[in-house]
């Protein structure tokens, strides 16, 4: 299920966006105000920020910029009662990849979030780490990143499988000596080089989380 960080003060509003994405099959993590979504945003990983521009403590825009400055690329849209030229260049300049203006029709919102969010199935981001499905490509801080060739077959494995875990038995087949143990350096070393949490389902195999 895709899921969603909606940063909005206003609470009808808020609940309103959250029950309508909610029956279109989206998980909807809600933050009153930007502290709050700060916390949020590094206790789960999302795969789209929905951030409205005007909130208390922390601006969606200076939230965008800050997460932005921490490596994080996940897909965000601003929500903004403002229309004029410098309040929509600074969203963009803040790291949007949209921008929409109260009011909206909530249908119009869901285009753009599928829009963001089908994207997200040709490429992963994990921090600073992102995974081009298509191409099998991987790439840290922006610049392309190699790993040997059993490593990366197991991360590509993974990362076309995530969130679901991908049987042992499957990962073993890209050893070239399948062993518990080579399979478990192997993965370490991935978790080591790319920071990226992959952890051990007991009964079934691994799976990036």
């Amino acid at each position: 299920m895709n899921t969603i960080l909606l940063l909005e003060d206003d609470p009808n509003l808020a609940k309103s966006l959250k029950r309508y994405l909610e029956t279109c099959g989206y998980s909807v993590t809600w933050a009153k105000n930007g502290e709050e979504a700060v916390d949020l945003s590094y206790e789960k990983r999302y795969e789209l920020y929905l951030l409205d521009v005007n909130v208390p403590l922390l601006s969606g825009t200076e939230l965008l910029s800050a997460l932005r400055d921490a490596h994080d690329h996940t897909p965000a849209i601003l929500i903004s009662a403002q229309i004029d030229t410098d309040a929509i260049s600074k969203g963009f300049m803040s790291g949007a990849d949209d921008y929409i203006k109260k009011p909206f029709d909530p249908e119009e919102l869901l285009i753009r979030i599928k829009a963001k969010t089908n994207r997200l199935k040709k490429r992963l981001l994990f921090g600073n780490i992102e995974i081009v499905l298509e191409k099998a490509e991987i790439f840290k801080d922006g610049e392309a990143l190699s790993l040997g060739s059993v490593q990366k077959g197991i991360l590509m494995t993974l990362a076309r499988n995530y969130p679901s875990p991908v049987t042992k038995e499957e990962l073993m087949l890209l050893l070239d000596k399948p062993t518990d143990l080579a399979l478990r350096v192997n993965i370490s070393k991935i978790k080591k080089a790319l920071n990226i949490d992959i952890k051990s389902v007991r009964g079934v195999g691994y799976q990036i989380i």
